[in-house]
This record gives C-alpha cells, structure tokens and sequence, in this order.
C-alpha cells in the first residue's frame, strides 16, 4: 500500500537489490532513539533523499550529494543505511501515513482502510513525488526496481493479516491468497493515480475494496498450485 502505503505500511531495510530481508545494515549505536540528534539527521537525510531522486532520479542520485544536502558526512550515511536502496525504503517508511488496522472488522471494511490510505499517501505531495520517481526508475533500473519491489511486498504483507482472519472467519473460501485480496484492492487506484491520471478519492477507494470483497468471497483469489 507504498503504493499500498499505510504507517503499518512503511517500508522495510531492502538488503541487496529486490531481497524484503529487514536485516539491512547494522544501524548505528543509537539510531534506534526515539529523538534527539539521532532522529533529526534521519529527517534531514531522508528529505535530501527525496529532493535528490525528484530532481535527479534514481538512477542518478548519490549518497555523497544527499549527505551534502543534509549536512552530515557521508559516512554518515553510508553507516546508518548502508545503500541507496535501503534509504528508499527508509523514505517509504518516513512518509507513510498513520492508519489503525483492525483484524474484528469485516473484509470489505479492512479493504475500505487500506484503499483508502492509498489515497491519502497519493495526497500527500512527497509521498507522491517519492512514487513518482521510484515507479519512473523501476522501469529501466534492476535496484530501483528491486527497492520498490521490497517496499510494497512489505506493505501487503502488513495489510493482508485482517484479511488472513477475515478468510478464517469464513468471509472467503479456504486457499484464498490475502496478498492477491489486497493487490486487487490497490491496483485500480495505482492504474489512475499513476498511469491514466484519472481522478481518485474516497469514492473510488470504496468502489474498489467493494469490488476486492465481492471477488473475494466468490473465491477468484483461491490459488491452486500453480498461483
């Protein structure tokens, strides 16, 4: 959610290009400080981060430039993230909006929140400018690719647990894959948000999680072995 985005949604510490492996580079002592220095070299990388991929794209983007506009050094950089790709992620995580998951809610409600975070992050204009640049670069970029890649497996995986219980519940058929649930509740807002330009909003939010629901529970998204 990335596309697929909620606060539960944030993105994970990609290791090498397309792995969803957290354990990225040992993060710096202290970094896991709630505050302090720590957390406001994290906001001022991370924002240089994003004015670098949307003036430079991925491809294009340096660590030394980002530390350079953040003020720090860049061994700095290179301590606490390690790679580019872990900063993308990062910054995923870092702009990502607060949404509360409930697993007692009834499928087409849970899917009714995750798409309508997706709409919340395509309002927020860094999210949207991060996405941008991102979707832009995977397309002729391996790592880029294998970073957003990282991100939005990350986010379905943290929003497909309500649908894991709705799916116990009997709200849809045994086998059916809460990843391709929720896949199907975000792709038709990413198609207009991102390549056809259509208008989104909560209208379209609730349209689409109905129509993931529906599917869901006529068993569409029962996979057998072969996926």
């Amino acid at each position: 959610m990335a596309p697929e985005g909620l606060d539960a949604a944030s993105g994970e510490a990609a290791g090498p290009a397309g792995s969803t492996d957290r354990t990225g580079p040992e993060p710096a002592p202290g970094t896991r400080r709630p505050g302090g220095r720590t957390a406001r070299t994290r906001a001022s990388v991370l924002e240089a981060a994003l004015a670098e991929l949307v003036e430079h794209g991925y491809a294009d983007t340096r660590i030394d430039r980002i530390a350079g506009r953040a003020g720090v050094a860049a061994t700095t950089v290179y301590r606490r993230w390690g790679s580019l790709e872990n900063i993308v992620v990062d910054l995923a995580d870092h702009l990502a909006v607060s949404v509360t998951l409930h697993a007692d809610v009834t499928l087409e409600e849970h899917l009714r929140t995750v798409a309508r975070a997706v709409v919340a992050l395509h309002g927020d204009p860094a999210h949207r400018a991060w996405l941008r640049a991102m979707v832009s670069a995977a397309a002729g970029s391996p790592k880029a690719q294998g970073a957003l890649s990282a991100v939005l497996a990350n986010r379905r995986e943290l929003t497909s647990g309500a649908v894991t219980e709705a799916i116990a519940r009997g709200e849809a058929p045994p086998g059916t894959d809460p990843h391709e649930v929720v896949r199907a509740t975000v792709a038709p807002l990413y198609l207009r948000m991102y390549i056809t330009g259509e208008p989104v909003g909560p209208a379209e939010a609730d349209r689409a999680a109905a129509a993931a629901a529906l599917a869901a529970r006529a068993g569409l998204y029962v996979l057998g072995e072969d996926g």
